[in-house]
């Protein structure tokens, strides 16, 4: 008999849809021991309008206008963190302390010196935590990760990374708000190095191992936007852009790129790893599909022959392929929501004596001291070091 798993939501924005559809479709698609019940979701009382209709939507027993209130309950295990960067500190710890199994959406914090404290909180009182960087699971992203396990592109070189949008370039566009609170430094901390590159770097070290220096540059392109809850114009403080250099601890070279002004890009997020035996290349604008380019054979060092050289694109939707098995026959894609299905599936499966899972708030904490360090940087026109952990 499964056993229920009583989820608190914390947030009843995209991020609260995405995580709500996938603990209501894990079950459906992986066998696992636990099965999610959505208890409760909190938003704040001006939002209660969209609060009440969020929670009928996706079939929530109660609402919440004060998040201590769900952290509290005796009926919920879980309390999963979708609300905006600058309440993951308090948030979890809360839940740490009440026992609470703690997932939390990414960056893990508004900065270092917090995440260090929720790390703290989680490790103390020994409950299982994740934070949600969602794009390990994407099948392809995996595949890239057995392919370079493997072997098969040999020592690294190089390492580049892309993650554009372009819905920010219009000045009329506001800051803060339900809507777009990335905007607002006081609630996001940062702008895309939190938001977005914070993804590639986890992706990178996932694949790459450590990065130990950066140099970067930011720029915020609009400086002064109306906000949303205010309607008065205020300065805007967090990075539009940003571009930083990397060194990884395996000695390849990394460069990293990340924009709201990229006019056409709506979710650009790609990586290619360049290696003395091949490459791998992924576009999250077509993310079923993996690009290998195989040169010589890991096993033996050998070129292969001449005529079969070149990029091949492997259409990730096999059943040896990571997660597709699960899903639907061969030739049938999957897409975004799905991915945190899979990563919600592969948490459950921690919690059932499988594999620890990863990233966790300690792994995660790893990836803001990264993006520290390119802010830092940025700030101060140098190299930075990132100590080892």
């Amino acid at each position: 008999m499964a056993k229920e798993l009583r989820i608190g939501m914390l947030g009843c924005g995209f991020m609260g849809r995405a995580h709500s559809n996938a603990w209501l479709q894990v079950n459906h698609f992986f066998e696992r021991e636990h099965k999610p019940v959505l208890k409760a979701v909190y938003g704040r009382e001006q939002d209660r309008a969209q609060l009440e209709k969020f929670a009928k939507m996706w079939g929530y027993e109660s609402i919440e206008t004060d998040w201590r209130k769900v952290v509290e309950r005796d009926d919920i295990d879980l309390i999963d963190v979708c609300v905006p960067n600058h309440m993951h500190h308090d948030c979890v710890i809360a839940a740490a302390e009440a026992g609470k199994i703690v997932v939390c959406e990414k960056p893990l914090a508004m900065n270092a010196k917090e995440g260090e404290a929720m790390v703290a909180a989680v490790e103390k009182a020994g409950v299982p935590n994740m934070v949600c960087f969602n794009y390990r699971r994407v099948p392809a992203i995996s595949l890239a990760k057995q392919i370079i396990d493997e072997g098969r592109i040999g020592r690294p070189f190089h390492y580049r990374a892309t993650y554009n949008q372009d819905y920010t370039i219009s000045a009329k566009v506001p800051q803060g708000g339900l809507a777009l609170w990335r905007l607002d430094a006081k609630v996001a901390g940062s702008g895309v190095t939190g938001d977005l590159l914070s993804h590639s770097i986890d992706t990178a070290e996932w694949l790459n191992g450590p990065i130990v220096r950066v140099v970067a540059h930011t720029e915020t392109f609009i400086k002064e936007r109306v906000h949303a809850e205010t309607g008065k114009t205020e300065k805007v403080e967090i990075d539009d852009a940003c571009m930083f250099l990397a060194i990884f601890a395996n000695g390849s070279i990394g460069t990293f790129e990340s924009t709201r002004y990229a006019r056409g890009r709506k979710n650009y997020n790609t990586f290619e790893v360049n290696g003395e035996l091949g490459a791998v290349f992924f576009d999250l604008e077509d993310p079923h599909i993996l690009q290998f380019f195989r040169y010589a054979d890991p096993k033996t060092g050998q070129k292969i022959e001449d005529h079969l050289t070149g990029w091949q694109r492997i259409h990730v939707t096999a059943f040896e392929h990571p997660y597709m098995k699960n899903w639907w026959v061969p030739g049938c894609t999957i897409g975004y929501e799905h991915t945190f299905i899979n990563m919600f599936a592969d948490f459950l499966a921690s919690l059932e004596g499988g594999p620890k899972f990863q990233p966790d708030m300690r792994c995660a904490l790893r990836t803001q001291r990264v993006c520290d360090a390119v802010l830092q940087s940025a700030r101060e026109k140098r190299w930075v070091d990132i100590p080892p952990e």
